[in-house]
Protein backbone atom coordinates (compact mmCIF):
# COMPACT_ATOMS: atom_id res chain seq x y z
CA UNK A 1 0.00 0.00 0.00
CA UNK A 2 1.62 3.17 -0.95
CA UNK A 3 1.60 6.30 1.39
CA UNK A 4 -1.23 8.53 0.36
CA UNK A 5 -3.76 5.19 0.63
CA UNK A 6 -1.60 4.71 4.19
CA UNK A 7 -2.09 8.61 4.84
CA UNK A 8 -6.07 8.59 4.08
CA UNK A 9 -6.50 5.41 6.31
CA UNK A 10 -4.54 6.67 8.84
CA UNK A 11 -6.35 10.26 9.10
CA UNK A 12 -9.73 8.37 9.28
CA UNK A 13 -8.64 6.20 12.13
CA UNK A 14 -7.18 9.56 13.81
CA UNK A 15 -10.79 11.46 13.10
CA UNK A 16 -12.71 8.38 14.21
CA UNK A 17 -11.70 9.04 18.22
CA UNK A 18 -12.95 12.68 17.83
CA UNK A 19 -16.16 11.23 16.41
CA UNK A 20 -16.75 8.38 18.85
CA UNK A 21 -16.07 10.91 21.16
CA UNK A 22 -18.77 13.19 20.11
CA UNK A 23 -20.86 10.10 19.92
CA UNK A 24 -20.89 9.75 23.38
CA UNK A 25 -21.86 12.69 24.32
CA UNK A 26 -24.95 12.80 21.81
CA UNK A 27 -26.07 9.61 22.82
CA UNK A 28 -26.57 11.77 26.55
CA UNK A 29 -28.15 14.03 24.94
CA UNK A 30 -25.99 16.64 24.65
CA UNK A 31 -24.07 17.96 21.63
CA UNK A 32 -20.65 19.63 21.92
CA UNK A 33 -19.10 21.78 19.54
CA UNK A 34 -15.81 21.65 21.47
CA UNK A 35 -14.50 18.08 21.85
CA UNK A 36 -11.01 18.97 19.43
CA UNK A 37 -9.87 20.87 23.33
CA UNK A 38 -9.18 17.32 24.64
CA UNK A 39 -7.85 16.00 21.15
CA UNK A 40 -5.36 18.94 21.60
CA UNK A 41 -4.91 18.06 25.75
CA UNK A 42 -3.87 14.98 24.53
CA UNK A 43 -2.09 15.65 21.79
CA UNK A 44 0.10 17.70 23.71
CA UNK A 45 -0.09 15.51 26.97
CA UNK A 46 1.18 12.91 25.06
CA UNK A 47 3.93 14.47 22.86
CA UNK A 48 5.41 15.40 26.16
CA UNK A 49 5.59 12.12 27.76
CA UNK A 50 7.37 10.45 24.88
CA UNK A 51 9.69 14.03 24.36
CA UNK A 52 10.13 15.60 27.60
CA UNK A 53 9.71 12.93 29.79
CA UNK A 54 11.02 10.28 27.24
CA UNK A 55 8.21 7.87 28.34
CA UNK A 56 7.00 4.81 26.25
CA UNK A 57 4.65 5.65 23.88
CA UNK A 58 2.14 3.37 25.32
CA UNK A 59 2.30 4.85 28.99
CA UNK A 60 1.77 8.21 27.05
CA UNK A 61 -1.20 7.21 25.51
CA UNK A 62 -2.20 6.30 28.95
CA UNK A 63 -1.77 9.66 30.42
CA UNK A 64 -3.15 11.85 27.75
CA UNK A 65 -6.45 9.67 28.09
CA UNK A 66 -6.23 10.01 32.10
CA UNK A 67 -5.02 14.35 31.32
CA UNK A 68 -8.51 14.17 28.95
CA UNK A 69 -10.44 12.58 31.45
CA UNK A 70 -10.13 14.49 34.18
CA UNK A 71 -9.74 17.64 32.00
CA UNK A 72 -13.84 16.88 30.28
CA UNK A 73 -14.64 15.93 33.81
CA UNK A 74 -13.38 19.41 35.24
CA UNK A 75 -15.30 20.96 32.66
CA UNK A 76 -18.56 18.88 32.92
CA UNK A 77 -18.64 20.28 36.60
CA UNK A 78 -18.94 23.64 35.48
CA UNK A 79 -21.32 23.31 32.64
CA UNK A 80 -23.41 19.64 34.02
CA UNK A 81 -26.33 22.57 34.49
CA UNK A 82 -26.55 23.65 31.40
CA UNK A 83 -28.87 22.37 28.40
CA UNK A 84 -29.15 22.53 24.45
CA UNK A 85 -27.93 25.67 23.01
CA UNK A 86 -25.85 26.90 26.21
CA UNK A 87 -24.39 23.60 26.67
CA UNK A 88 -23.03 23.88 23.31
CA UNK A 89 -21.89 27.49 23.42
CA UNK A 90 -19.82 26.94 25.98
CA UNK A 91 -18.43 23.48 25.11
CA UNK A 92 -17.37 26.07 22.08
CA UNK A 93 -15.94 28.46 24.42
CA UNK A 94 -14.23 26.31 26.41
CA UNK A 95 -12.79 24.72 23.36
CA UNK A 96 -10.77 28.39 21.91
CA UNK A 97 -10.12 28.80 25.32
CA UNK A 98 -7.70 25.75 25.43
CA UNK A 99 -6.79 26.99 21.91
CA UNK A 100 -5.27 30.12 23.13
CA UNK A 101 -3.45 28.99 26.36
CA UNK A 102 -1.60 26.30 23.92
CA UNK A 103 -0.67 29.48 21.49
CA UNK A 104 0.25 31.14 24.68
CA UNK A 105 2.06 27.77 26.64
CA UNK A 106 5.90 27.35 26.50
CA UNK A 107 8.04 24.59 28.29
CA UNK A 108 10.99 24.12 26.70
CA UNK A 109 14.15 22.26 27.96
CA UNK A 110 16.98 20.84 26.22
CA UNK A 111 18.13 16.70 25.03
CA UNK A 112 21.32 15.53 24.83
CA UNK A 113 22.37 17.14 21.65
CA UNK A 114 21.86 20.22 23.39
CA UNK A 115 18.62 20.62 20.94
CA UNK A 116 15.32 23.02 22.07
CA UNK A 117 12.58 20.24 22.58
CA UNK A 118 8.46 20.87 24.27
CA UNK A 119 5.57 23.03 23.17
CA UNK A 120 6.91 26.55 22.17
CA UNK A 121 3.64 28.64 22.45
CA UNK A 122 2.53 29.69 18.49
CA UNK A 123 5.09 27.93 17.34
CA UNK A 124 4.03 24.89 17.74
CA UNK A 125 5.47 21.33 19.36
CA UNK A 126 8.07 20.11 16.69
CA UNK A 127 10.50 17.22 17.14
CA UNK A 128 7.78 14.31 18.37
CA UNK A 129 10.01 11.30 16.76
CA UNK A 130 9.43 8.66 18.71
CA UNK A 131 8.19 6.76 15.55
CA UNK A 132 11.44 7.13 13.85
CA UNK A 133 13.61 6.82 16.93
CA UNK A 134 11.98 3.49 17.39
CA UNK A 135 11.80 2.75 13.99
CA UNK A 136 8.40 1.84 14.14
CA UNK A 137 7.21 3.01 10.48
CA UNK A 138 4.13 4.46 8.76
CA UNK A 139 2.32 1.44 7.91
CA UNK A 140 3.30 -0.28 11.54
CA UNK A 141 1.80 3.11 12.86
CA UNK A 142 -1.69 3.27 11.12
CA UNK A 143 -1.80 -1.03 12.61
CA UNK A 144 -1.21 0.83 15.77
CA UNK A 145 -3.62 3.79 15.47
CA UNK A 146 -6.63 0.78 14.25
CA UNK A 147 -5.56 -1.79 17.20
CA UNK A 148 -6.31 1.24 19.84
CA UNK A 149 -9.38 1.95 17.74
CA UNK A 150 -10.64 -1.65 18.29
CA UNK A 151 -10.35 -1.12 21.87
CA UNK A 152 -12.26 1.71 21.92
CA UNK A 153 -15.06 0.41 19.92
CA UNK A 154 -15.18 -2.83 21.71
CA UNK A 155 -14.97 -0.67 25.63
CA UNK A 156 -18.03 1.03 23.80
CA UNK A 157 -19.76 -2.12 22.52
CA UNK A 158 -19.40 -3.34 26.42
CA UNK A 159 -20.53 -0.38 28.40
CA UNK A 160 -23.49 0.05 25.70
CA UNK A 161 -25.11 -3.56 26.69
CA UNK A 162 -24.02 -2.69 30.43
CA UNK A 163 -26.25 -0.69 33.15
CA UNK A 164 -24.32 2.25 31.97
CA UNK A 165 -25.26 2.02 28.53
CA UNK A 166 -28.70 1.66 29.08
CA UNK A 167 -28.67 4.86 31.71
CA UNK A 168 -26.90 6.89 29.46
CA UNK A 169 -29.27 6.25 26.65
CA UNK A 170 -32.29 6.76 28.84
CA UNK A 171 -30.55 10.41 30.40
CA UNK A 172 -30.47 11.60 26.59
CA UNK A 173 -33.96 10.84 26.15
CA UNK A 174 -35.36 12.21 29.43
CA UNK A 175 -33.19 12.83 32.05
CA UNK A 176 -36.03 13.92 34.18
CA UNK A 177 -37.37 10.80 33.59
CA UNK A 178 -34.79 9.02 34.14
CA UNK A 179 -33.92 10.54 37.78
CA UNK A 180 -37.68 8.85 38.39
CA UNK A 181 -36.50 5.39 37.75
CA UNK A 182 -33.84 6.13 40.07
CA UNK A 183 -31.07 7.39 37.73
CA UNK A 184 -28.30 9.36 39.00
CA UNK A 185 -27.98 11.83 35.85
CA UNK A 186 -25.38 14.03 37.71
CA UNK A 187 -23.36 11.24 37.88
CA UNK A 188 -23.85 9.46 34.54
CA UNK A 189 -23.26 12.90 32.73
CA UNK A 190 -19.96 13.17 34.56
CA UNK A 191 -19.00 9.97 33.45
CA UNK A 192 -19.73 10.29 29.83
CA UNK A 193 -17.95 13.31 29.40
CA UNK A 194 -14.89 12.07 31.14
CA UNK A 195 -15.25 9.10 28.81
CA UNK A 196 -15.75 11.10 25.90
CA UNK A 197 -12.62 13.28 26.92
CA UNK A 198 -10.45 10.28 27.53
CA UNK A 199 -11.54 8.86 23.75
CA UNK A 200 -10.64 12.27 22.04
CA UNK A 201 -7.20 12.75 24.14
CA UNK A 202 -6.55 9.32 23.13
CA UNK A 203 -7.02 10.72 19.09
CA UNK A 204 -4.91 13.48 19.93
CA UNK A 205 -2.16 11.69 21.08
CA UNK A 206 -1.93 9.03 18.35
CA UNK A 207 -2.38 12.59 15.85
CA UNK A 208 0.92 13.94 17.25
CA UNK A 209 3.02 11.38 16.98
CA UNK A 210 1.49 10.56 13.79
CA UNK A 211 2.14 14.19 12.32
CA UNK A 212 5.49 14.35 14.87
CA UNK A 213 4.48 18.32 14.58
CA UNK A 214 1.56 19.95 16.27
CA UNK A 215 0.30 23.66 16.51
CA UNK A 216 -2.73 24.87 18.55
CA UNK A 217 -4.20 25.81 14.83
CA UNK A 218 -4.45 22.66 14.45
CA UNK A 219 -7.24 22.39 16.64
CA UNK A 220 -9.67 24.89 15.76
CA UNK A 221 -13.46 25.09 15.77
CA UNK A 222 -13.78 23.36 12.33
CA UNK A 223 -11.94 20.64 13.48
CA UNK A 224 -14.89 19.93 16.29
CA UNK A 225 -17.44 20.69 13.89
CA UNK A 226 -15.98 17.61 11.98
CA UNK A 227 -16.06 15.76 14.39
CA UNK A 228 -19.91 16.25 15.50
CA UNK A 229 -21.27 15.90 11.64
CA UNK A 230 -19.23 12.36 11.36
CA UNK A 231 -21.16 11.24 14.35
CA UNK A 232 -24.67 12.90 13.76
CA UNK A 233 -24.53 11.71 9.67
CA UNK A 234 -23.14 8.39 10.78
CA UNK A 235 -25.74 7.25 13.11
CA UNK A 236 -26.22 7.52 16.84
CA UNK A 237 -27.36 3.26 17.11
CA UNK A 238 -24.13 2.13 16.98
CA UNK A 239 -20.41 2.72 17.82
CA UNK A 240 -19.75 2.34 13.89
CA UNK A 241 -21.88 4.98 12.89
CA UNK A 242 -19.40 7.92 13.16
CA UNK A 243 -16.39 5.90 11.77
CA UNK A 244 -19.63 5.38 8.96
CA UNK A 245 -19.43 9.95 8.84
CA UNK A 246 -16.15 9.77 8.77
CA UNK A 247 -15.67 7.48 5.36
CA UNK A 248 -18.43 9.33 4.23
CA UNK A 249 -16.44 12.72 4.16
CA UNK A 250 -12.45 11.46 3.51
CA UNK A 251 -13.21 8.21 1.25
CA UNK A 252 -16.48 10.24 -0.87
CA UNK A 253 -15.61 13.60 -0.45
CA UNK A 254 -12.20 14.53 0.01
CA UNK A 255 -11.02 11.18 -2.04
CA UNK A 256 -13.57 12.31 -4.72
CA UNK A 257 -12.26 14.31 -7.59
CA UNK A 258 -15.61 15.25 -8.51
CA UNK A 259 -16.28 17.12 -5.36
CA UNK A 260 -12.75 19.05 -5.54
CA UNK A 261 -12.61 22.21 -4.70
CA UNK A 262 -16.06 22.44 -3.34
CA UNK A 263 -15.94 19.62 -0.69
CA UNK A 264 -16.99 21.95 2.54
CA UNK A 265 -19.80 22.84 0.51
CA UNK A 266 -21.05 19.47 -0.22
CA UNK A 267 -19.65 18.24 3.29
CA UNK A 268 -22.95 21.06 4.58
CA UNK A 269 -25.44 20.47 2.47
CA UNK A 270 -25.22 16.52 3.59
CA UNK A 271 -25.17 17.63 7.48
CA UNK A 272 -28.38 19.83 6.46
CA UNK A 273 -29.89 17.03 4.78
CA UNK A 274 -29.47 14.65 7.66
CA UNK A 275 -30.47 16.91 9.78
CA UNK A 276 -33.83 17.26 8.50
CA UNK A 277 -34.08 13.50 7.00
CA UNK A 278 -32.78 11.53 9.64
CA UNK A 279 -32.05 13.73 12.69
CA UNK A 280 -30.00 10.92 14.63
CA UNK A 281 -28.02 9.48 11.52
CA UNK A 282 -28.06 6.71 9.06
CA UNK A 283 -27.44 4.11 11.47
CA UNK A 284 -30.16 5.45 13.90
CA UNK A 285 -31.61 3.15 17.05
CA UNK A 286 -34.55 1.84 14.43
CA UNK A 287 -31.88 0.93 11.50
CA UNK A 288 -29.76 -0.92 13.40
CA UNK A 289 -32.31 -2.91 14.77
CA UNK A 290 -33.93 -3.69 11.82
CA UNK A 291 -30.30 -5.23 10.49
CA UNK A 292 -30.08 -7.46 13.62
CA UNK A 293 -33.45 -8.49 13.28
CA UNK A 294 -32.49 -9.26 9.56
CA UNK A 295 -28.99 -10.97 10.38
CA UNK A 296 -31.00 -13.10 13.24
CA UNK A 297 -33.40 -14.29 11.09
CA UNK A 298 -30.90 -15.26 8.35
CA UNK A 299 -28.93 -17.34 10.60
CA UNK A 300 -31.83 -18.99 12.05
CA UNK A 301 -33.07 -19.60 9.24
CA UNK A 302 -29.48 -20.88 7.83
CA UNK A 303 -29.75 -23.05 11.32
CA UNK A 304 -32.46 -25.12 10.45
CA UNK A 305 -31.61 -25.53 6.80
CA UNK A 306 -28.77 -27.19 7.69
Amino acid sequence: MDEYALGILANMGLLSFLALSAYVLLIGGEMSFGQQAFFAIGGYAGGMATVVATLPLSLALVLAALVGALAAGALSLVTLRLRGLYFSMSTLAAAEAVRIFFALFSWQSTNGQGQAIGPDGSAGFGGIRYLFEHGLGQSGFVLLIYGVLLLVLVALYWSERAQFGVALRMVGEDPELAGVFGINVRKVKLSAAAAAGAIAALGGALYAHYNTYIEPGNFDMMLGIHGLSYALIGGLGTPLGPLLGVAADILLLEGSRIFQGYRMIAFGGIVALFLIVRPRGLLDERMVYRLRTFWRRRRRREWTES
